[in-house]
């Protein structure tokens, strides 16, 4: 499927590349060059990609590689909140292509099953008293790494047939419905309640990483986003680390 700039939802522009370092790099370099924003930056293959925590992304040519340049979506102390406008956005066009199987692990990984399909880098800075943000999204389409420490999946491997280009069209709708409804973070409460209506693991019992590792229930998500966990020792509000859900939380328990 090929797309043009005509398609993008209005007000958003678009740079195709076949090869960059990191598209979230070109991104931000173009926010420090004076772009005003709402720039997506795609490539087919990344040679430095990286995710969140600092981790390096697998980049393989056929997958989506694409990056978000925003200029002053909102304050700065709701930044960290497009982390789930973005996720929601891509859960809701990967349900399009593969069903509602696909759901949301916190903070904002794509799965089916548990494996993971997609992933999130959100980065931000202030340029010349200008806050600029970059959503940079990876989302296997053909291929998917089998040396991690965790499942993934892809497209493909789901039986569904969808190239980059077809989901990186979707998706640009929804990111761009979604920022709509977040409306500079007034309304995260209700991107919040859509977040919870395909998360993963809510209501299950689940381990979370971070300063130590908790085992508990997944009570949801606090009005800042933070997860909820309810815990022999009582609920934790958790900022930051990884969900282990299912199988994955067991293997953690067994080791």
């Amino acid at each position: 499927m090929t797309i043009t700039q005509d398609a993008l939802p209005q007000g958003f522009r678009w740079e195709a590349h076949s090869k960059l370092a990191s598209t979230n790099d070109e991104a931000m370099s173009r926010a420090r060059a004076g772009d005003p924003g709402h720039l997506w930056i795609t490539a087919q293959e990344q040679t430095a990609g990286r995710g969140r925590l600092g981790r390096s992304w697998i980049s393989h040519p056929g997958n989506l590689f694409a990056s978000l340049l925003l200029i002053d979506p909102c304050p700065a102390q709701a930044a960290p909140k497009l982390g789930f406008v973005a996720g929601l956005a891509v859960a809701k066009s990967l349900r399009k292509f593969a069903g509602a199987r696909v759901q949301l692990k916190w903070p904002n990984d794509a799965v089916v099953e548990g494996a993971k399909l997609s992933g999130l880098l959100l980065e931000a800075t202030q340029v010349e008293g200008h806050l600029a943000c970059v959503i940079g999204i990876g989302i296997n389409c053909t291929h998917h790494p089998d040396d991690l420490p965790y499942a993934a999946t892809d497209l493909a491997a789901l039986g569904v047939s969808a190239s980059a280009n077809a989901v990186f069209a979707t998706l640009a709708q929804e990111l761009a419905q979604a920022l709509s409804c977040f409306d500079e973070g007034r309304g995260f409460a209700t991107i919040r309640q859509g977040w919870l209506g395909v998360a993963a693991g809510l209501g299950d019992m689940i381990r979370v990483s971070g300063v130590q590792m908790r085992e508990g229930r997944f009570k949801g998500l606090d009005e800042e986003g933070h997860l909820l966990l309810q815990t022999d020792q009582g609920l934790y509000v958790i900022e930051a680390g990884d969900v282990f859900l299912g199988q994955s939380a067991r293997n953690l328990q067994e080791h």
